[in-house]
């Protein structure tokens, strides 16, 4: 009989983080159940034609965008992909595959049970049903994790007893120590490093620091450590109304460092400064010395970067103050998980859940209101490097509330910026246009229509259809003196130039009115734009906007076309891989 191999592999593919951050608790918990050997790593740091000497493989996955594979992932699945890969590639192969997703999205989960498949299709043998972890669960994607990781520590145990030596069920035992840091930080000595550090804070120098703080840290960024340009605010605007209970604001940029080059469409990340009174709180709480230099990198991996000038060393305050959300992110589970304290233990256990998250997430509490609120727990900076970067992914406060209070009067603070690829490519003029964005989601299309305008006066221009929706007329319907000047005769908005503009007031009267609700009633048209081959952009909130639209859509084509719900929604999906659907949703 065949020796069995007792390595566990396991491999994800993150956007965010919260990928790589459930890897790293399979990896934690296998280790704690002493599996000879456990690998955690980023897809894109595995060789995919390794995959067959596999025995036994995790894969942890997220979904982006509209079903997409993080971009960690995309070379990997390529192969995966390959038609010269046969049917029995991966016979050797036990697997697992947990997803994280958002059901509130159509292609809720696509990329874990597209991959599910994939194996299945290659030889590879399930060692469970696949997990599909949801956002929109009250305790995220853990709600479902905690009960699937239950079960596969069972599942595995049963396959292989010496891959598990302490039994399934070790999860619930005493956690008494701090696992091993995953990273490692080198502290120098100030004067023999000081050559190598420029103290001008020029803006060469600022770029510099960026990057090398950036290049250290253990999360992965979607853009590059080198910002593409520093800006500097010219507006800062509220656009709702004062007492509304809501602060909508409009921001105007203008380059420092040099020319900027973007399409409507594109995403402008900034990185955004932090409170000093709350950097210097961390440093004291943590017992660090702010002046002493440092750098960070993998502990138990070869260092990429190897004898790259990015590796020079860093000033620890200024690390945190570019890479650490101090004062707004929660910290994760992982904080929890670490420490003997009874209460710690409570919360980082299934059972503790729920309690974990109403303390957490919900009250919103900070990474330093977490360690106020356990005085007598130290933690080595290496742990507390590990659990609060990069800034928080989907945390609100920092990043909004740092840019409305600057005064661009009376500051001139350099922010740096990233121009990146969203969810919504930029369309031809040529192109009918039926755009969906209730609240901020009419932001990107701000810019739509004033680039159509712009064509317009040179060629002609296909017409746009234009819903949008808010709560009260009075208080957030954001720009509106925008949108009415383009609905006027002549322009892009315009009934009479075959556009439209229609808007949901929700609160304004007593039954709610969404913007479904007005596609619907103009169906006809939409059906009509669409049959004359339309691309439809959808942007906002994530929660039930999506969903609901899509919906609408369904029913209109259905009712307009005089077709079966189920051809209503093949057509649909065909939009979509036709690569004209397209959603940007956030939380």
């Amino acid at each position: 009989m065949e020796e069995k191999n007792n390595k566990l592999l396991i491999l994800y593919a993150s956007q965010t983080g919260n990928a790589m951050d459930a890897a790293e608790r399979f990896g934690r918990e296998a280790e704690r159940s002493d599996c000879p050997a456990v690998s955690v790593l980023s897809m894109d740091e595995f060789q995919p034609s390794d995959l067959p000497n596999e025995e036994t493989v995790i894969f942890v996955v997220s979904t982006t965008g509209q079903g997409e594979t993080p971009d960690s992932m995309k070379e990997f699945w390529r192969f995966l992909l390959r038609r010269n890969l046969s049917r029995e590639w991966l016979k050797r192969v036990h697997y697992a595959v947990f997803g994280l997703g958002d059901s509130s999205y159509q292609k809720y989960n696509f990329v874990a049970k597209k991959l599910d498949k994939r194996l299945l299709d290659l030889g590879a043998t399930s060692i469970i049903e696949r997990g599909l972890g949801d956002d929109q669960h009250p305790s995220g994607y853990e709600g479902d994790l905690d009960p699937w990781m239950s079960s596969l520590w069972n599942m595995l145990y049963q396959k292989n007893p010496k891959l598990l030596p302490k039994g399934p069920d070790f999860v619930t035992s005493d956690v008494t120590s701090i696992d091993q840091p995953k990273i490692q930080i080198i502290y120098h000595d100030v004067n023999e490093e000081q050559p190598r550090l420029s103290t001008s804070m020029d803006l060469k120098c600022l770029e510099m620091q960026i990057e090398r703080a950036r290049s250290m840290t253990p999360g992965k960024y979607s853009a590059k450590n080198r910002p593409d340009c520093f800006l500097k605010m010219t507006k800062n605007c509220p656009l709702s109304r004062a007492g509304s209970g809501k602060d909508v604001r409009h921001f105007e940029f203008e380059a420092v460092s040099c020319s900027i080059e973007y399409e409507v469409g594109d995403v402008l990340e900034v990185l955004p400064g932090q409170s000093t009174a709350a950097v210097d709180a961390f440093i004291k709480r943590c017992n660090l010395n702010p002046e002493s230099y440092i750098t960070v990198k993998p502990k138990d991996k070869e260092n990429k970067l190897g004898a790259s000038s990015l590796l020079f060393p860093v000033k620890l305050k200024t690390f945190v103050e570019l890479t650490m959300d101090v004062a707004s992110a929660s910290p994760r589970r992982y904080f929890f998980e670490e420490h003997e304290k009874e209460r710690l233990q409570y919360f980082a256990s299934p059972e503790g859940r729920d309690d974990l998250y109403q303390y957490n997430q919900k009250e919103r509490r900070t990474v330093l209101e977490v360690l106020e609120d356990f005085p007598s727990v130290q933690m080595p900076f290496e742990c507390v490097v590990s659990w609060t970067t990069p800034y928080k992914r989907k945390r609100t406060g920092l990043c909004s509330s740092w840019l409305a209070s600057l005064d661009p009067q009376q500051q001139r603070v350099l922010i740096p910026a990233w121009i990146t690829k969203g969810s919504l490519p930029p369309p031809p003029p040529s192109l009918p246009l039926i755009l969906i964005g209730p609240g901020t989601g009419c932001a990107p299309f701000r810019g739509f229509v004033e680039e159509r305008s712009l064509q317009s006066k040179s060629g002609p221009t296909a017409p746009i259809l234009f819903f949008f929706g808010c709560r009260n007329e009075k208080n957030d319907f954001l720009y509106n003196d925008f949108w009415l000047s383009h609905s006027q005769p002549g322009g892009v908005l315009s009934e009479i130039e075959g556009g439209g503009f229609y808007i949901a007031f929700s609160r304004d009267q007593p039954k709610k009115v969404y913007v479904q609700h007005k596609m619907r009633e103009q169906g006809m048209k939409i059906w009509s734009m669409l049959a004359q081959g339309a691309a439809v952009y959808v942007a906002g909130s994530s929660n039930k906007m999506p969903s609901d639209v899509f919906s609408a859509f369904e029913e209109i084509v259905s009712t307009e076309n005089q077709v079966p719900r189920e051809t209503s929604l093949k057509w649909l999906r065909t939009l979509e891989k036709a690569g004209k659907y397209h959603v940007e949703a956030w939380s």
